[in-house]
This record gives C-alpha cells, sequence and structure tokens, in this order.
C-alpha cells in the first residue's frame, strides 16, 4: 500500500507541476508532437504509394510472364532513315511462340499461353477517330490478364474458328466513341496506314485502374483505350505489317506479334519458367534489343524492397525529430531544476529520498512524452486523411495509417521522453538539501 501510495503521490506531484506551467510544457512537448506526426504521417504516405504500385504491378499477373515486342534504334531499320519509305522488321515471331508452346507442351509448370498482335494505332467510331491500340488476341486473354466485361461479352472459341468481324474496346475509349449512344452492337473501323476493317462491338471492357500507375509503364499504355479482336481475323483481314503514314514519311513495321502472355500454374515456378523463355528468345534475339521480358513477381518483390528501404529512411527521418525534440526536453528540464531549487531541499528535508526526487522529474519528463506523443498520433493521422483528399490530384496512393507506426511513434517517444530526462532528474536528486534551501 505504501507503494501505492508513493506512485500516486508522485503522480500528482509530476501533473501538478506540469500544469503550473501550461504553455512551457506545451512548447517543451512540441519537439515530441512534431516528431511523432511526421513518423505517421509519412509512414503513411510510403505505405500508401507502395500499396498503390503493387496492386498496379499485381494486375498484370503474379503468376504471368510477358514476353514484348520493342522497336529497336532507327539504325536497325532496312531504309536509311531519312528516306520517305522505311520498313523494319523486328520482335517476336511465330517461331519464337512455336518454341515456347513446346514447353508448354513438355511442362507441367504453364497453364496457358495467349498471344497478342498489334494491327492497327487508329480507330473511328460514328462521329470521332482517335489513336488507340487494336490488338488480335485469343478468349484466355481475359483471364490471364483478370479483365472484366463491363457490358456484353468477351472474345470466344467461335469468334476464333469463324474469323468473326466483332471487337472487345476498353471503357474510356468506348466514352469517346459512343458518347450519346450504346456501344453495344455499334460498329468501329480499325485503320492500318491505308487498309481499314469494320468491326462490330460486343463487348466494353470495365475500367482497368492503371492509368498513371506503375502498371502503365510496365504495359505501356492505357488499357481503357484497348480494342480486342480475334487474332485469326487480324491476320487475315491486316497480316503482319503494321502501316503508318506520317507527313513526308510512309513507314511500315513487320511485327508478327506484339506480345506473349505465359502464365505458369504455380507462383513458385515463374522463376525458373521464366528463365527457360528468355534461353528461347536469345536464340534468335540476342543482342538485338527487339524483345523484352516482364516478370511482375519479381517486379513485385523488388517494389516491396525498395518501400521498406524507403519507409526504414523515412521513420529515420523522423526519429531524429524526436531526438531533437528530447533535447529540447532535457533543456527545459536542466532549467526547471536550477528554478525549483528550494522546492527540492524542502522536499529532501521532509525525509524525501534521491530515489523520490528522480521518480519525480521522470514522470514529469515521460508525461510530456506521452502525452506529446498521443497528440502527435492525432495530428500524423490527421495530416494524412488531409492529404488522402487532395492525393487523387497527384495520382498518388491512398495513404494507409499503418498499427506499427503508432506502436513506435508512442514507444519511441515514451524512451526518448525517459532517457533525456534521465540526467536532469539525476541532477535534481544530487542537490545538498541545506545548499537547496538556502537557494533563492
Amino acid at each position: 500500500m505504501t507503494t501505492m501510495n508513493f506512485l500516486l503521490e508522485t503522480l500528482r506531484l509530476g501533473f501538478s507541476n506540469l500544469l503550473l506551467h501550461k504553455l512551457r510544457s506545451l512548447l517543451t512537448a512540441l519537439g515530441i508532437i512534431f516528431g511523432v506526426a511526421a513518423v505517421i504521417a509519412v509512414v503513411a504516405i510510403g505505405e500508401g504509394n507502395k500499396r498503390k504500385a503493387l496492386a498496379d504491378i499485381e494486375k498484370l499477373g503474379a503468376k504471368n510472364i510477358i514476353v514484348r515486342s520493342r522497336k529497336p534504334d532507327e539504325s536497325q531499320s532496312k531504309q536509311p532513315s531519312s528516306s520517305r519509305q522505311r520498313t523494319m522488321v523486328y520482335g517476336i515471331t511465330y517461331t519464337d511462340e512455336r518454341r515456347i508452346k513446346q514447353i508448354a507442351d513438355s511442362s507441367a509448370a504453364v497453364e496457358m499461353i495467349v498471344p497478342l498482335k498489334l494491327v492497327g494505332t487508329k480507330v473511328a467510331g460514328p462521329e470521332k477517330q482517335m489513336q488507340a491500340p487494336t490488338f488480335g488476341t485469343s478468349p484466355e486473354l481475359k483471364e490471364v490478364t483478370s479483365l472484366r466485361i463491363d457490358r456484353g461479352r468477351y472474345l470466344t472459341q467461335t469468334d476464333e474458328l469463324r474469323q468473326e468481324r466483332v471487337a472487345v474496346i476498353g471503357a474510356e475509349l468506348a466514352k469517346q466513341l459512343f458518347p450519346l449512344a450504346d456501344p453495344l452492337e455499334g460498329h468501329i473501323r480499325v485503320y492500318n496506314g491505308p487498309n481499314t476493317c469494320n468491326f462490330r462491338v460486343v463487348g466494353v471492357l470495365e475500367p482497368v485502374g492503371l492509368a498513371g500507375g506503375a502498371g502503365t509503364a510496365l504495359v505501356g499504355r492505357d488499357l481503357n483505350f484497348d480494342v480486342h479482336i480475334p487474332k485469326s481475323t487480324a491476320i487475315d483481314q491486316f497480316g503482319d505489317y503494321v502501316l503508318t503514314i506520317k507527313p513526308g514519311t510512309f513507314e511500315s513495321a513487320k511485327v508478327e506479334l506484339e506480345e506473349i502472355y505465359i502464365q505458369a500454374r504455380e507462383q513458385d515456378d515463374v522463376r525458373a519458367l521464366a528463365a527457360q523463355i528468355e534461353r528461347i528468345i536469345n536464340l534468335e534475339h540476342e543482342g538485338k534489343g527487339d524483345v523484352t521480358l516482364i516478370v511482375p513477381l519479381e517486379l513485385i518483390e523488388q517494389t516491396e524492397r525498395t518501400g521498406r528501404m524507403f519507409t526504414f529512411f523515412l521513420v529515420v527521418i523522423a526519429a531524429t525529430s524526436l531526438g531533437v525534440g528530447g533535447i529540447g526536453i532535457m533543456n527545459i528540464m536542466l532549467a526547471s531544476v536550477t528554478e525549483r531549487t528550494r522546492e527540492i531541499g524542502i522536499r529532501r528535508a521532509l525525509g524525501a529520498t534521491r530515489m523520490h526526487i528522480i521518480a519525480q522529474f521522470l514522470v514529469e519528463t515521460a508525461t510530456l512524452s506521452a502525452v506529446g506523443g498521443l497528440i502527435g498520433v492525432g495530428l500524423g493521422i490527421g495530416a494524412a486523411m488531409a492529404f488522402g483528399i487532395v492525393n487523387e490530384k497527384f495520382e498518388m496512393g491512398e495513404p494507409f495509417v499503418a498499427t506499427w507506426s503508432i506502436v513506435v511513434g508512442l514507444t519511441v517517444a515514451m524512451t526518448v521522453g525517459i532517457v533525456f530526462g534521465l540526467y536532469p532528474a539525476y541532477q535534481a536528486s544530487r542537490q545538498d538539501p541545506i545548499v537547496a534551501l538556502r537557494h533563492d
């Protein structure tokens, strides 16, 4: 009971002394308040951006491997760059596709292989014409890339077998080509240079949240403007050449396949499968720089590592401000020791031990740190929420307040208060009672 009374009395005295100087107590705690608030806010913003980047990348499929054609340097073209008519031959070939399919036939690690063939970069609706890529592909693309249909349907095997002139278009493209009409059963015209072909719209994709995010950089385009048609129709109507007419030039590129999606059965198979595919691609393309390999799983892991490192440095920077706040507490408490020398002398004369004096000053610094930490948590969460209101303008992730950041912030704040309060408390306990009582 005596110990309990001592603790309660020490707490009462600590709070009383702090309340006697409210403004000074607040100013002393400012370093802790802003330090904890900084930890909460920066971690929330960093975690939000990391989660957004991961979500964008994961939409490409953690079990997917993407082989993509890439336009080489102008020096790789068959004609000089100054020629009015140029033809470039590059990218994934049907031979590459056959070799990759041989892996699928001989290995249980492959779930699906889905090719994409670019056949045009311009489309037109009833009243408008705009730039949008058109891809010939197979129905499995919907499963491999987790695309969802908003209205209508996706491509089917029947469309592929019959070489139907049907198309599935992206959400944003549907809005722009058919602003006042239902795009379903409407018609669009796909342009490949002077070659054109009409297609009936049978489906509209749900909006894909890759616009402006990490996924866009990986995909290389905004999927909301895609046009998907059967691969057999694409080859029959447009062949293997993509024609581009620019002022003063007529440019053509022979690209047999723009992309190939390979989906592994299990996530653990992705790295070994990617290594096999890379060896196959290098048989014909090593040193050409016209084919690239993208492994979303590796990008996810890399993003997580980068995010952890970024968060670590942010916490270190914010923790530094907590240290500065602790120095401020120590300075004020040292001044308080000098100011309250007579009080210390009276307490010692009435029987208080050195431990009693140390406990009183430590309670004051710990209270300052705890209250400052709680206020800092509130400010940090408020700052993160306020940033979340305007983050869409900057295309950043929704701030996510991590529980561990609150725990770490409060723990460090308390630790800083106690550590930086030990020296002033020790100095106060060393006061000679007689000298202290004579102090003016």
